[in-house]
């Protein structure tokens, strides 16, 4: 993987850009299933949003009931979110460390596409195990990730005609996609992992999948698919601690 990977959501101008977006188009099918598969929260059960970003996914998680701490890394995009939800928590975390955070804390982390601006294997399981620590007993980690599938196709919201060389990606490799959701159309980079990549992650890090889903669109759907209802763009993973 190269070393110049940098985090392109540290930025002002697409802080502002992503701060508008919502559930629009192939990011709809991200969150459509989350609610069943997160099921209900327990009374007063409490909620770490691990790469918050602009607070969208924070906003999610307190309207499914949860008592939610978001955290980043990025200062312009936690700023946009505490515009945007001025009672919310938002915290900074240094990139990389997540020792802050309380031990056996949260009955639920979530981390949404967080995990696709992590480049290398040893940080990817480092910030894992730090999760699995804040998790309190029967504690859930819900991990949505993009598909290897969404880099090499195009989308309702993103596009990747621009960039063949995607199809020559390995796991760890840099990929760049464009979001058309967004007035910022610079090209966003992301690292491609596969599902192998991701399994070996998980079991270094002390946690077993129990669960995966790869949601696919439905024509009926009010959206314009493009190729949502036959290749599935994201998976979610649902972790527990192993035994």
């Amino acid at each position: 993987m190269s070393a110049d990977f940098s985090n392109v959501y540290d930025d002002h101008a697409r802080s502002e850009a992503y701060a508008k977006l919502e559930f629009p188009g192939t990011y709809y099918l991200a969150f459509r299933d989350l609610p069943a598969i997160i099921g209900e929260p327990v009374p007063g059960g409490k909620a770490l949003d691990f790469g918050c970003g602009t607070g969208r996914s924070t906003r999610f998680l307190r309207g499914l009931g949860f008592d939610v701490v978001g955290v980043d890394i990025s200062e312009p995009m936690l700023a946009r979110a505490r515009e945007r939800d001025p009672n919310g928590e938002y915290r900074l975390v240094p990139d990389g460390d997540l020792g802050g955070l309380e031990s056996g804390a949260f009955d639920l982390v979530l981390s949404a596409f967080t995990f696709d601006n992590i480049p290398t294997r040893e940080k990817k399981v480092a910030l894992f195990r730090s999760l699995r620590r804040s998790l309190r007993p029967g504690g859930r980690i819900v991990s949505l990730v993009s598909s290897p599938d969404i880099y090499v196709n195009e989308w309702a919201s993103f596009s990747t005609k621009d960039y063949p060389q995607n199809r020559d990606a390995r796991c760890g490799d840099k990929v760049l996609i464009v979001m058309l959701d967004v007035e910022d159309r610079r090209p966003v980079e992301d690292i491609v992992w596969t599902h192998e990549g991701y399994r070996d992650v998980y079991e270094r890090a002390g946690l077993t999948a129990i669960e995966t889903r790869r949601p696919l669109a439905k024509e009926a759907d009010e959206y314009a698919w493009v190729n949502e209802t036959a290749i599935a763009p994201w998976v979610i993973y649902v972790l527990e601690p192993s035994k």
